[in-house]
């Protein structure tokens, strides 16, 4: 994936966008990494639902585990 720093990027971003590759532009600031820009797919509205079938769910999802109980004569 392409690298380019913030700067070069804002000069230049509706170029690259018009040519940005399928793996993407890592957009960094003084050499660290602070965003990924990736081609849109199409697909990206599909995101609701889109685990159902693949995920299960083992044990209570509401409660932790734990057990404790609660003083309320220090009021």
């Amino acid at each position: 994936m392409k690298e380019i720093e913030a700067a070069e990027f804002k000069k230049h971003f509706l170029e690259l966008l018009e040519n940005l590759g399928s793996d993407g532009l890592i957009i960094t600031r003084k050499g660290v990494p602070v965003a990924r820009v990736l081609p849109y797919s199409g697909n990206d509205g599909d995101l609701i639902g889109s685990l159902r079938g693949k995920l299960s769910i083992k044990g209570d999802i509401f409660t932790t585990g734990c057990h404790w109980k609660a003083d309320s004569s220090n009021k």
